[in-house]
């Protein structure tokens, strides 16, 4: 009986996901329809987890009578062996707050929104300046992302605006009315001994060097990405509002031509908590105490600058995040910006290591820095400790049915909900990334179906990602290749 309820939840889960992404596709953005969109994720999301719980914790299969029934009888049967079972479990509960975030996101706000809107009249909106850092390694890629995304501006009716790109070399773009290049000098120090891209960054608000007023507005961009048409709507409602110094919005993955699958399906995780952790703690809570990410930033430029870059090497390898939480600090708000913009898995395998590795490594460096208050780093911390343990609580899917212990039902129930969130963002990411319309229907639902099958593999990746960044030096800045043209074009 209880198998058949799981199929038969588990067609209705895949018939739920089949009709609200073909909502978005078709864009039948009616009120009712998107009320509708909502109630259908919020089934599936609360369907997953059910199961998870049901199935993954003492809910679901109780100690038999030989197993352990104490902490004592566990030891005795163990040994110190015990101390590592506990720690497989109880530590899993260091994602608990990740979780949480991602669950309230997804069930306060619609996954799905409808396309923004300009509110303001065009000749309101304040002056943009599109920053673009890069180092100079691949100036074809830039020179035709910084054209793409002048066409996206115009199109969307953006006239009062600049793309200024900030290179350690010259990218060889021509100055014009919408174009700007800011080489930075070998020579250039902070005075803190801020490093990379924060370097970059810092030497553009340098007064000698900043063009800005303090009441535009500069939209952080890496090299490859590339506007939407919904992304500068929404960007013009964020700034014309003008309540909050600071925003951000979703980055999808699986735009135009794709060089690796199982990479691209990876990254449909980090679309899933755009919409679910980041998007509930700049709305909800008004600042990124659980991290953000380095592009589509918004930031009004005088806070920008009082806050500043220059804050030293520790600071520099996650400088998004370690800024973000700074400016938390000092009172500053957020909010999340609605319309996506386009960026690209990395290519290779090594690449993703090296991005991971380097994420990690530079969370700890943040979640360790002394300069910011405990209170705002906590909860980063937390998060940056579950990525850490991920090879031990992994480990644990194979630890408990082999060798089980009794904990209290509570861990049991939270560590499931866990695995129940993750696995929903997943799939939603990958449902949110590929389009119906773009793909077809049969490939769509085998991406989903793929998506799903090589979890195991991507968790993998990133618990080598993990044992590879806690034993290599951590002030280092690896740069993922970028340009397709350099890479051979194979499909995975």
């Amino acid at each position: 009986m209880h198998r058949a309820e799981c199929l038969a939840i588990t067609f209705m889960f895949s018939v739920v996901t089949h009709i609200y992404h073909c909502n978005t596709t078709f864009e039948c953005y009616s009120s009712c329809n998107m009320v509708f969109i909502h109630l259908a994720n919020i089934f599936l999301l609360f369907g997953i987890i059910s199961t998870f719980v049901y199935y993954g914790s003492n809910l679901g299969s109780h100690l038999d009578n030989i197993s352990p029934q104490t902490f004592s009888s566990s030891w005795e049967k163990y040994g110190w062996f015990t101390l590592v079972l506990y720690l497989s479990q109880y530590l899993a509960l260091l994602a608990l707050p990740q979780a949480v975030f991602n669950f309230l996101g997804f069930l306060l706000f619609n996954p799905f929104p409808g396309d923004p809107q300009i509110e303001k009249p065009i000749s309101l909106v304040p002056f943009i300046c599109f920053r673009v850092v890069t180092k100079g390694d691949y100036p074809e890629l830039v020179q035709n992302n910084v054209q793409r995304n002048i066409n996206t501006c115009l199109d969307a009716g953006l006239k009062n605006f600049i793309i200024e790109v900030v290179a350690d070399k010259s990218t060889s773009l021509v100055s014009s009315l919408h174009v700007r290049e800011v080489i930075v000098p070998a020579d250039y120090q902070t005075s803190s001994g801020a490093m990379f891209k924060a370097r970059a960054l810092q030497y553009c608000l340098e007064d000698r060097v900043n063009q800005l007023d303090d009441e535009d507005w500069v939209v952080h961009l890496d090299e490859e990405t590339l506007l939407t048409v919904n992304s500068v709507r929404g960007i013009i409602n964020f700034v014309c509002k003008g309540k909050h110094q600071f925003g951000q919005g979703m980055i999808t993955y699986a735009n135009e031509q794709i060089i690796n699958y199982f990479l691209t399906l990876c990254d449909t995780f980090r679309v899933a908590e755009d919409m679910g952790k980041i998007q509930f703690q700049l709305r909800v809570l008004r600042m990124p105490i659980l991290g953000w990410k380095g592009s589509y930033i918004v930031s009004q430029l005088g806070a920008e600058r009082k806050v500043s870059y220059d804050n030293g090497p520790d600071s520099s390898v996650a400088e998004d995040t370690y800024f973000g939480i700074l400016a938390a600090s000092q009172g500053y708000s957020f909010d999340f910006i609605h319309g996506n913009m386009c960026e690209k898995s990395p290519f290779s395998l090594m690449d993703f290591l090296q991005q991971r590795k380097r994420w990690l490594q530079g969370l700890l460096l943040v979640a360790h820095s002394s300069r910011l208050p405990f209170r705002y780093r906590f909860l980063l911390g937390t998060s940056v400790y579950a990525w850490i343990t991920m090879p031990l609580t992994t480990a644990n899917l194979f630890l408990k049915p082999i060798f089980p212990i009794p904990v209290p039902q509570v861990v049991d129930i939270s560590v499931s909900f866990i695995g129940g969130i993750w696995m929903f963002l997943y799939i939603y990411g990958t449902c949110r990334s590929f389009s119906i319309a773009r793909v077809g229907v049969f490939k769509f639902l085998l991406l989903l179906m793929t998506g799903v099958i090589v979890t195991p593999f991507k968790v993998v990746v990133e618990n080598i990602a993990v044992v590879w960044g806690l034993f290599t030096p951590k002030h280092k800045f690896f740069v993922v290749k970028k340009d397709i043209a350099v890479v051979s074009t194979f499909h995975v």
